[in-house]
Order: structure tokens, then C-alpha cells, then sequence
């Protein structure tokens, strides 16, 4: 799973910057419709201020700052956070920190999650995401006891900070009988999750096109689990049913893709209206980088498209009612 981009150095046109009053501010919100905002994931490494500020202008709403397997040797977390705010102003927000990788089996990855809860205030956001981990090709159920003993701990100290946990549902190639990297890839397994450690703490960083890979139909998902989401990837995909019903799912073709949001099969003003309903308020930010037509150089001109489509099925630029006198 590549969660970054290998080269952040584009230019962007100059242009107005998308005007949003931080929630974690004593300023109100410029408007309802930011109760849900629209972003996307940038690396959690030095690079970060930079490709941020080049990509601001085009109306990003909320940023994940997301790490891979373990922090980055000598990152200062205080300064990180203040460079990064610098940049942000009050133009938009850090909507979550991540941390990609195996807590079932590394040690660095566990003291990740440890430092990323610890330091979520400093960027005003109260969700830490990623892997839950996996004791890797065994089935399922024998990491249980596993999970139990590290996110017991966990999560314990994410409700001490007031801080939520996001566990995304990505397999990681993984299957029920040989998991790889994550158990948080199945609602069977998110069942067996939240019984052995029941903490709502613990959550799900939600995306249909994990589940369509599975051939799930999301959208009756999110209605069930709605109330345990509490961060969203706007990652959707688009499934050939004509290679499905040709070739099934060991003919050794191609039969799903992940795509940007606006280019798959999901109707996203479908997702965001199950959001508005439970009455989520956070972030949908774009996972990038994975989408295999608007790739390469065309990967933000992909992105920005994917950014309007989802504010348009968010309903658009916000009206505010008349008045009655």
C-alpha cells in the first residue's frame, strides 16, 4: 500500500485560497457545510510544510499527516506541529495523524501510536488512524489475543487525551485464514475487535473501496456502523462485473481498481448524506496516489477533481437561509 507520493516538488498556479475558519479556534465556522471538511494525505515528514503550502490554493479543507511504520528518527513534535500550523493559518486543519503499521508485531510502530496520541492536541485534532496490526499469516482469530494486550493499553491512553482511534479497513493483502499487517479489514473482525477490547476509543477510518474489493456493498455498511467512524478516506473503486462473471476472481484477471472519488462506482452525496444523518462531524480526505488512469503527472490535476466532486456532493457552496423579519 503506498500511502505517498515519491516527489512533492509541482508548481501550482497562484490563485484565491479557499477561506475556512479553524473549528478549533474561538472563531466560528464560515459555514455548516465545513462540519464535514474535504481534504487530503500528506507525509509526516519535513517535506510536509512545503507540500501543503503548494497545494492549499486549490481549496483543500483539512489535511491527515500520516507516518509509516514508525516516527522519523529526531522529529520534534512541537516544532513539527508549528511549522505545519504556520503554514495552515486559519485556512484549513489537520483532520488526523496516522500511523501505518504492524502494532501486533513491530515495537516501533507501537511507540508511534504512543507519540502520535500524546501529541494530537499539538495540531488541534482528536483522531490518531491507522493499521490495528496483525499477528501475520496465521488466521484471523489468533490475533485476538494479541490485539487484546496492546490496544487495552492503547486505548486506555487515548481516552486519558481525549483522543480517538481510527483503525482504516485495508487487507493489506491479507485473507480471513492468513491475515497480512491489518485484522481491521472485515466487519466480522471488527466485531471480534470491539469485544475484546470495549473501548469506544476505538474506531474505524471508513472507505468503500476496501469493502467493494471484497465485493461489499458499502453504503448498508456505513449505515451500521456509522457511529464508529470517525475518520474517512475518500478512496473509492470501480468494479468490472462483465470480468467478474467472465472470468471470476481466480481467472488472473483484473476485476477492481481503486480510484480517486468521482471517478468510481460509489455516489458519494449517498456516503456523505449516512454521515450527515449520524451527525459526524470531521474530515473525508483523499487517499491518493492509488487511482491508475489519473496517476503520475496527472495525480493532483486526479485529486483536485476528486476534491470539487466531493464538496459538490457535500451540497455545493453554502446558502445561508433568509431572514425573516
Amino acid at each position: 500500500m503506498s500511502l505517498f507520493p515519491v516527489d512533492v516538488s509541482w508548481q501550482v498556479a497562484s490563485g484565491g485560497v479557499f477561506e475556512l475558519k479553524h473549528p478549533y479556534s474561538p472563531m466560528p465556522l464560515s459555514s455548516p457545510q465545513t462540519d464535514i471538511r474535504i481534504g487530503t494525505l500528506v507525509k509526516a515528514d519535513e517535506t510536509a510544510p512545503s507540500y501543503i503550502r503548494q497545494i492549499l490554493p486549490h481549496g483543500f479543507e483539512s489535511f491527515s499527516l500520516t507516518f509509516w511504520k514508525e516516527i522519523p528518527e529526531g522529529l520534534n513534535f512541537p516544532d513539527f506541529a508549528k511549522s505545519v500550523k504556520d503554514v495552515l493559518e486559519d485556512k484549513a486543519v489537520i483532520s488526523s495523524l496516522g500511523m501505518f503499521g504492524n502494532p501486533l508485531q513491530e515495537e516501533a510502530t507501537v511507540r508511534g501510536w504512543e507519540r502520535c496520541i500524546d501529541a494530537a492536541h499539538l495540531f488541534g485534532c482528536d483522531v490518531v488512524a491507522g493499521f490495528a496490526g496483525a499477528v501475520e499469516g496465521k488466521p484471523l482469530p489468533e490475533s485476538m489475543p494479541q490485539f487484546k494486550a496492546v490496544w487495552s493499553e492503547l486505548a486506555r491512553r487515548a481516552e486519558d487525551r481525549g483522543v480517538r482511534v481510527a483503525f482504516e479497513n485495508c487487507d493489506m493483502g491479507g485473507w480471513w485464514h492468513d491475515v497480512r499487517w491489518n485484522v481491521a479489514h472485515a466487519p466480522s473482525a471488527w466485531e471480534m475487535m470491539f469485544h475484546e477490547v470495549p473501548s469506544k476509543a476505538l474506531g474505524l477510518e471508513w472507505e468503500p473501496c476496501h469493502q467493494m474489493y471484497s465485493l461489499i456493498d458499502p453504503l448498508p455498511q456505513l449505515r451500521k456502523w456509522v457511529d464508529r467512524v470517525y475518520h474517512v478516506h475518500g478512496k473509492d473503486a470501480t468494479i468490472a462485473w462483465d470480468v467478474l462473471k467472465t472470468y471470476g476472481i481466480r481467472g488472473g484477471r483484473d476485476y477492481v481498481w481503486h480510484r480517486t472519488p468521482g471517478f468510481g462506482d460509489t455516489n458519494w452525496s449517498d456516503v456523505i448524506t449516512i454521515l450527515r444523518q449520524a451527525g459526524f462531524k470531521g474530515s473525508i480526505d483523499i487517499e491518493g496516489w492509488h487511482d491508475p488512469v489519473y496517476r503520475d503527472d496527472l495525480e493532483m490535476t486526479g485529486q483536485v477533481h476528486g476534491l470539487n466532486y466531493l464538496k459538490n456532493c457535500r451540497g455545493g457552496a453554502y446558502v445561508p437561509n433568509p431572514v425573516v423579519a
